[in-house]
């Protein structure tokens, strides 16, 4: 043993170590003739468990590895099996009645001896059965010389039936007869009512059909709808307005040689101080031209437009003072912008008070409105309201709806053409209307037996300031008009001229009055 060498202490005895202060970590130590070394670490070998040594030890008379010495074991010849089947012998035995096998041979190992492996010899390179890494060739069955004799030749087996191919043995020939009359039933009956079928398609045709003669055309004798309709709907006009992106569509009627044209004022509002705004009226057969505005009146929802065309069928202007309840009546208009519709109706009121606010417009009026169940919709504001005779009676303004409807229920309502006139003919000569005013604002009251227009403010300096009506006063009449509510008061008072005196009976703490105000102007 050489100073280099560790000193090992045998395994009975092991080395003391000393420790510093007892913390258990190993000292240098001097041996007296070189540097100090430092000892090993004690050694902790803990008991085991006799259960896990039995579980896991070697088994007895057993000191090295689990592992035996394969060269040391004789070779066991494998136990021989029976007879490989003659279909898996002729597929997959050499050709040409070898008797090599695939088997390695029992030999020892050239690793362990030296010996050369006898089933590598080096024919393997030559021979693809018996190489491992040879490629699979596709090829036809081997011929039938070069198959070994399995034994004699198999004889063909008893044909099956239709019924064991179809069901095997699982349908008893008795049920296979009664599927087959089953099935010959349903083709009968499939067969006999396609035969009913193609008769009964047959019978809709026939080879010599005999049309009746076309009579001749219907008369339309005067006064009928279709003899109005064809005299006025030439006079009447679609009024397409654009502003921006968005536009809209009413109707008008011709009432001057002369292109003058009478309208809504909503129809005509949106476009009139709108920059860049277009107005096109469209005739019935299809003819453009622009539309000018002539004037408006925003308090009674009239304008008149004016089209540069030559010679325009004019319409016949009538009476609305002539009308009755129940007589009948044609709109015309463009619903929707449908143009050309004729609907017909009758007369359901007069004299009705209808507030109108046109949306997006300047339109803020009440008009004292013919009421009719002759369909009007969006689209027909402008257009005539003609009578049995085709002479224009009101202009077609509003509707009223129901819920969510947007359409005719049987509920509208056209400006009489009395009053329409007189606004038309104030617009074409100065392109502006003046009202008579009363000067005070009023509220719709009822005490059960008496309706009236309840006075709320009175405008200083007014007219009805200077009659000494006062707030809390409740008009009843105007003239010879009862007043039922504020907007009917409103009408009354417009119906009247700048500087009229009218008589006007009111109600003032229980007691009836009467009152003369000379009407002013707006």
């Amino acid at each position: 043993m050489t100073d280099r060498e560790p000193v090992v202490a045998p395994p009975s005895d092991p080395p003391q170590v000393p420790t510093a202060g007892g913390n258990g970590h190993p000292v240098a130590t001097s041996n007296g003739s070189g540097p100090p070394r430092l000892g090993p670490r004690p050694l902790a070998r803990p008991a085991v468990d006799p259960a896990v040594a039995a579980a896991f030890g070697r088994p007895d008379g057993v000191a090295g590895a689990f592992e035996a010495d394969r060269a040391a074991q004789p070779f066991t010849v494998p136990r021989a099996t029976s007879a490989a089947p003659a279909a898996l012998a002729a597929a997959f035995s050499r050709p040409g009645g070898g008797t090599d096998s695939l088997q390695r041979p029992p030999a020892k190992r050239p690793e362990r001896n030296g010996a050369p492996d006898p089933f590598w010899d080096g024919s393997a390179e030559a021979d693809p059965w018996r190489d491992p890494d040879a490629g699979a060739t596709l090829g036809p069955p081997p011929a039938e010389a070069d198959r070994p004799a399995t034994g004699p030749a198999p004889q063909p087996g008893a044909r099956l039936s239709m019924r064991e191919v179809l069901f095997g043995d699982r349908v008893q020939p008795r049920a296979l007869a009664l599927l087959a009359v089953l099935a010959l039933a349903v083709g009968a009956v499939g067969g006999l009512v396609g035969r009913y079928t193609a008769e009964g398609a047959g019978s809709l045709t026939s080879s010599d059909p005999s049309i009746t003669q076309v009579d001749a055309a219907k008369e339309r004798p005067p006064g009928s709808v279709a003899d109005i309709a064809k005299r006025v709907v030439p006079a009447v006009i679609s009024i397409e307005t654009r502003v921006g992106t968005t536009g809209g569509t009413g109707s008008g009627v011709v009432i001057d040689p002369k292109g003058y044209v009478l309208t809504n004022n909503h129809v005509v509002s949106a476009a009139a101080s709108a920059q860049g705004a277009e107005i096109e009226g469209v005739f019935t057969d299809g003819t453009r031209v622009p539309v000018r505005i002539v004037g408006r009146d925003p308090k009674t929802d009239l304008a008149v437009v004016k089209v540069e065309v030559a010679n325009p069928v004019v319409a016949t202007i009538g009476s609305s003072k002539s009308l009755a309840v129940g007589d009948a009546v044609i709109a015309i208009g463009s619903p929707l912008g449908l143009a050309s519709t004729v609907t017909t109706g009758i007369v359901s009121a007069l004299n009705r008070p209808v507030r109108l606010s046109g949306e997006g417009t300047d339109t803020n009026a009440v008009i004292d409105a013919v009421q009719t169940d002759a369909a009007i919709n969006p689209g027909n504001s402008g257009g005539p309201l003609v009578d049995s005779t085709g002479a224009v009676v009101g202009i077609n303004t509003a509707i009223r709806g129901s819920g969510d409807s947007g359409g005719s229920i049987g509920l509208g309502f056209a400006i009489p053409i009395d009053d329409a006139r007189e606004i038309a003919d104030e617009l074409i000569r100065g392109g502006s209307v003046k009202h008579a005013e009363i000067g005070l604002a009023t509220r719709s009251v009822s005490d059960g037996t008496t309706d009236g227009a309840q006075v709320q403010n009175v405008t200083q300096g007014g007219a009805a300031a200077a009659a000494g009506i006062v707030e809390g006063d409740v008009i009843v009449k105007v003239g010879d008009r009862p007043i039922a509510g504020a907007d009917e008061l409103v009408v009354a008072v417009r119906e009247r001229n700048p500087g009229d005196s009218v008589p006007v009976q009111l109600v003032r703490d229980g007691r009836p009055l009467t009152v003369t105000v000379v009407l002013g102007t707006d």
